[in-house]
């Protein structure tokens, strides 16, 4: 019995039937088929909508967390891993020192502003509080648990209180007699010794006292500042401490002989502690006839800025930790209590150990291109053909070889340069002052405000003002972050312009720690752009229009969005079209609504961003055809590389400036073509390099966590700088 094709009243006739005939003779009524419910249609957010957006902060302190993580990978050799622990470390204090003191000033002045994210600044320290919190946790767990018992297997030891034996304690008792007793100042607290001002990241002691001094006072509490002069760990002789490297910080010494620093008192307890400061210097630059004397005067209130951050040995009872909290007007959200030395950043002097080169990277040479091994005559050769460097696996030597030829050459006529973190005692700044004696005409454009380099580029800027260059401090307003050298040489009776231009600084060390590409060209284009460039910044005019070059604030950004919003038409219209971009940082919002409707559109866009990134990967219908992957490795990425299909002829710039608000319309900044289809092939392929990556990359979530690649199914591990270390240098033959 069928009831298809039959009509309401027809199926009901049909079923009274049925219900009088016997259960066993009865076939099943098949029901009529569900008529399905349409999908309700995917709502699409608006872009402006706050739920896209990534905090900046909350994505700061996950790269952070990112690099802690390094330290327990067993792949890196112990050292490695020791020092991304430290790392973490020092960048956390730069991100309470800045970013976290930014939220507070917000706060305190009454300008709270939330961001494209949504969250006020409030919220955004109260998660704060609660991730650092749990980081720092791991990070001392790490120590204690990890790091220093396989450092110990190494006999590399730092040796506790606890475990001192008899030679040991009467050989720190003279040490500390010796060097440490005569130099440190113990404070007591009076009503005519208030509480010290207390230098920004300083180690001091908080200690307990019982006892009535020679005067009378009772107090019951010190303080002893631990001078900065003082090593942080001291190495134990062989002979006192065994075989191996031995080591006993600073804080235990201390600690154990704090007696002695109040004869006649009873002490207590002695728990150690560390102040964080806000460190951002504020110098109204519209204000100030000179820079330069201003900044001199800023530099010495960055040690004592408003309290951030209050670290303290976990033993330190709580009256002590209320007592602390209330002289520097901070909240319990603002303590952080550690398990072992609040200034873990200082063991950093231990993590190139002479004596266990096995528990480091093994060392390499990074190549220097064939064109320039067999030439004496480095201009001859960059007047062939462009030289494109990645530093550091390839040598950082032929950028300083130009400056040192430039300085030396009789047909050289001037030099220009800028500089934006250098070191006044670098082979760039020797060169420029040789070549300023010599009676070129050197003009160096230092940006003075280069966050913690400060005071060594006013030494720079002396140190080149005695030798007869030219000086200038860029632009009201605008930071000078581009990386850019003229050479102008006399040849065959015209001038010719030689130019660098890189995405790092001229910095020899940094050149062997991040990555970064240096372009050396003759072109003639780019060299007369970058001549405008250094008139706009050292004279006065208005826009120059430039032939190849981009330029921050003014043609950089708006090209940006242009280019991308050519992909996003080529997509549109079905055409291929894709996006790739490499660098430090995402926060620009008008950049990151252009790919979201470029990804809507259907380009597909890859990113590998290193730190910070306020976009949202993976949201159906908005951000589904983009990818942001992070890369931690051996070297710092700081490459800035942008690449666009361009209805197939292929576009890729090279650039100092990261996708912010603040490198893209306060900074002046340069972006350079790479031309060429082998030097844009060689760079695409460097590009997927990092694409591939399975050993080194974290993948960025929807909800904003990471997850680190694998190797999945049949594949073989992947290392973007691994692979190039193979292939662009050689390695060193260790003697072990």
């Amino acid at each position: 019995m069928t009831t298809e094709g039959l009509t309401p009243s027809e199926l009901q006739t049909a079923e009274a039937v049925a219900a009088e005939l016997p259960a066993e003779i009865l076939p099943p009524i098949e029901a009529p088929a569900p008529v399905p419910t349409p999908a309700p249609p995917m709502v699409v957010p608006s872009l402006d909508d706050s739920s896209l957006y990534i905090h900046r902060e909350l994505s700061q302190l996950q790269f952070n967390i990112r690099v802690l993580e390094q330290a327990l990978d067993e792949s890196y050799p112990l050292l490695e891993r020791l020092k991304f622990l430290l790392i973490f470390s020092s960048n956390l204090d730069e991100f309470f020192e800045i970013r976290v003191a930014g939220l507070k000033k917000q706060i305190n002045f009454a300008r709270e502003q939330a961001a494209a994210d949504g969250l006020q600044p409030h919220q955004a320290l109260a998660r704060i509080s609660e991730l650092a919190h749990e980081q720092v946790s791991r990070q001392y767990a790490i120590l204690n648990d990890t790091l220093l018992p396989a450092l110990e297997k190494h006999q590399v030891r730092f040796i506790r209180r606890r475990h001192w034996n008899t030679k040991l304690k009467a050989w720190v008792r003279r040490y500390f007699r010796d060097e440490i007793a005569p130099i440190i100042t113990p404070i007591g607290l009076d009503p005519t010794h208030p509480f010290p001002l207390l230098v920004n990241k300083s180690l001091n002691f908080i200690v307990e006292l019982e006892g009535i001094d020679a005067f009378g006072r009772d107090s019951g509490l010190a303080i002893i500042p631990a001078p900065r002069l003082l090593p942080r760990i001291i190495k134990v002789p062989e002979e006192v401490g065994g075989p191996g490297d031995n080591y006993v910080f600073l804080s235990s010494m201390i600690h154990a002989h704090a007696d002695d620093l109040f004869q006649g008192m009873k002490v207590k307890g002695c728990y150690q502690f560390r102040l964080t400061r806000n460190a951002d210097l504020s110098v109204d630059t519209e204000d100030v006839e000179d820079l330069a004397r201003a900044l001199r005067g800023e530099l010495f209130s960055r040690r004592y800025g408003d309290a951030v951050r209050l670290e303290v040995v976990d033993t330190c009872p709580r009256p002590l930790l209320d007592y602390l909290l209330k002289q520097f007007s901070l909240s319990e959200s603002e303590l952080y209590r550690v398990s072992g030395p609040v200034n873990l950043t200082r063991l950093f002097s231990i993590t190139g150990l002479v004596s266990h080169p096995e528990l480091q990277y093994p060392p390499f040479t990074p190549v220097i291109p064939k064109l320039l091994q067999n030439s004496d005559n480095i201009f001859s050769v960059i007047s062939k053909q462009d030289i494109l460097l990645l530093h550091p696996f390839e040598s950082f030597t032929p950028v300083v070889d130009l400056l040192r030829q430039a300085a030396k050459d009789p047909h050289v006529l001037a030099i220009k340069q800028t500089l934006y973190r250098s070191g006044a005692n670098s082979e760039i700044v020797d060169a420029l002052v040789e070549a300023a004696r010599n009676g070129k005409e050197v003009t160096a454009v230092i940006e003075l405000r280069a966050r913690f380099d400060e005071e060594s580029n006013l030494a720079l800027a002396s140190r080149l003002q005695a030798a007869g260059a030219v000086v200038i401090y860029g632009v009201v307003g605008f930071k000078t972050h581009a990386k850019m050298m003229l050479v102008l040489r006399r040849e065959s009776g015209e001038i010719v312009r030689y130019a660098h231009l890189g995405t790092g600084n001229y910095h020899a060390g940094n050149a062997k720690l991040y990555t970064d590409y240096s372009l050396l060209t003759a072109d003639v284009a780019l060299g007369e752009d970058v001549a405008k460039m250094f008139s706009q910044l050292i004279g006065m005019g208005k826009t120059l229009r430039m032939k190849k070059l981009l330029h921050a604030p003014f043609t950089l950004k708006k090209t940006l969005l242009e280019l991308i919003a050519k992909e996003t038409a080529q997509a549109s219209e079905g055409k291929p079209a894709h996006i790739i971009a490499k660098f430090n940082s995402l926060t620009d919002a008008k950049i990151i609504r252009a790919l979201y409707k470029a990804s809507q559109t259907g380009v597909r866009i890859d990113l590998v961003v290193r730190g910070m990134c306020c976009l949202r990967p993976g949201i159906p219908g908005v951000s589904h055809n983009i990818q942001v992957r992070s890369i931690i490795g051996r070297f710092l990425e700081h490459t800035r590389v942008f690449y666009f299909l361009n209805e197939g002829e292929e576009k890729i710039y090279l650039s100092s400036a990261d996708w912010m608000e603040r490198n893209l319309d306060k900074r002046v900044e340069t972006c350079f073509p790479v031309e060429g289809k082998k030097l844009i092939m060689r760079v695409k392929k460097e590009l997927e390099a990092y694409l591939t990556d399975n050993t080194q990359s974290w993948v960025l979530q929807p909800d904003g966590r990471y997850l680190r690649s694998s190797p999945t199914g049949n594949q073989n591990p992947r290392s973007a700088q691994a692979g190039l270390l193979e292939k662009l240098t050689v390695p060193l033959v260790s003697a072990r």
